[in-house]
């Protein structure tokens, strides 16, 4: 699937989850998919009934693409950088 439409299924609206990317048409945000992944569960145990059955392998490729392009285009301060 193009990253285009990937990002598609990305939403941000300052009135849903207090502006936090989420994945389109529910109130999961991004970041819970990207701890479950830092975690070492997979796409497919995240998509499955122990988590978030209503979403796509698809879904989660979204919120990967997200991230990179948002550490990609943003300065994200490390701990080290912030107390040094």
């Amino acid at each position: 699937m193009a990253i285009d439409n990937l990002l598609k299924r990305i939403s941000v609206n300052p009135n849903i989850c207090h502006g936090q990317p989420c994945i389109k048409g529910h109130r999961i945000m991004v970041y819970l998919i990207l701890d479950l992944l830092a975690a070492g569960i997979s796409p497919e145990e995240i998509c499955g009934p122990d988590y978030y059955p209503t979403i796509s392998i698809q879904d989660i490729h979204a919120c990967i693409v997200y991230a990179n392009r948002f550490v990609k285009y943003q300065a994200v301060p490390l701990a080290e950088q912030i107390h040094a």
